[in-house]
């Protein structure tokens, strides 16, 4: 069960006056994708930095980690992970 390591940017923008997820961006490292992130917050609401863990052969999640979030980032954002 070989486990495969992702990092995503998950930016957000306004859609009629509340926060949506914007499409995600692929990052090559856990630095890079909280500088991406932290960039991506200066021209949208906000922006979350996610590494993701899954098996890779199956794709089964092992887990989801905040590694940051900069500017505005829904409420439920983190409970919507686990979901």
């Amino acid at each position: 069960m070989p486990l495969k390591t992702t990092y995503l940017v998950q930016p957000f923008e306004l859609h009629r006056k509340r926060l949506r997820p914007a499409r995600q961006e692929p990052a090559a490292t856990e630095f890079g994708a909280c500088k991406k992130a932290e960039a991506l917050s200066g021209r949208m609401p906000g922006a979350a930095a996610l590494k993701i863990v899954a098996d890779d052969e199956t794709g089964e999640l092992e887990g989801i980690t905040i590694l940051g979030q900069w500017g505005e980032v829904p409420d439920d954002f983190a409970e919507s992970l686990i979901e």
